[in-house]
């Protein structure tokens, strides 16, 4: 009978708690503490984990941090779901939750077989689909701010800007101060995503991006370039 190591991971930006859950129904569920979010301490847990010479089982929550750690463990050897929150089973009136506490039933649950997982995405596919988010996003906030600046509806960028955006993107790189910003490369993600081109490299903090391209965008409608 094979013997498994179930491993949760409660997956933040910074820190990734782990706990461990031996096989069988009387299997110990342990928890081992936090490591740093980076592929040489993931890698590391990887080799300590291992020595025992039995197979390991990861899971973790799917959400903002994406699939990155999927794959570094994939890519290992390692066997890695990544699970849909919303159909992981609670208890009624059990509202209390801990990195600590979020890791050990990961791994218990993983174990007895009770989680769902969800299609993880390669990498073009991610970053198409997150290029597709930011480009909503940015519209929205564009659209919005354009509405509260007080510039005359006729003098607005208007949706056939974002096509022609992808023409002169250098000079609209330069013209509103991006030339040294990671926002130019959003800009040109943005008109290539418009224009089918293909993924291209892609920021994870897309909100925060998000609101310096908008902002940008909206001073270069007032500057009157973008009709």
């Amino acid at each position: 009978m094979e013997h498994t190591r179930f491993v949760g991971l409660d997956i933040h930006k910074e820190r990734i708690s782990i706990a461990v859950a031996e096989s069988g129904r009387s299997g110990g569920v342990e928890y081992l503490g936090e490591i740093s979010n980076d592929p040489v301490a993931i890698g590391k847990l990887c080799d300590r984990l291992g020595r025992s010479s039995k197979t390991l089982a990861f899971c973790y929550e799917a959400g903002p941090c994406g699939y990155g750690v999927h794959r570094q463990l994939t890519s290992l050897g390692h066997r890695c779901d990544v699970v849909a929150p919303s159909l992981i089973p609670t208890k009624p009136g059990d509202r209390v939750k801990t990195n600590r506490r979020d890791a050990t039933m990961l791994a218990r649950l993983h174990r007895a077989g009770e989680l769902t997982p969800v299609w993880v995405p390669d990498a073009d596919h991610e970053a198409m689909r997150d290029l597709i988010r930011l480009r909503s996003v940015v519209q929205q906030i564009v659209t919005r701010a354009l509405a509260s600046s007080g510039i005359p509806a006729a003098a607005r960028p208007q949706a056939r800007a974002w096509d022609s955006m992808a023409n002169g993107l250098p000079a609209l790189a330069v013209d509103i101060g991006l030339r040294t910003s990671r926002a130019a490369d959003c800009i040109s993600g943005l008109c290539r995503c418009s224009h089918g081109c293909g993924a291209v490299a892609y920021p994870h903090d897309v909100y925060g991006v998000a609101d310096h391209v908008g902002g940008s965008l909206l001073a270069f409608g007032a500057s009157g370039h973008g009709n």
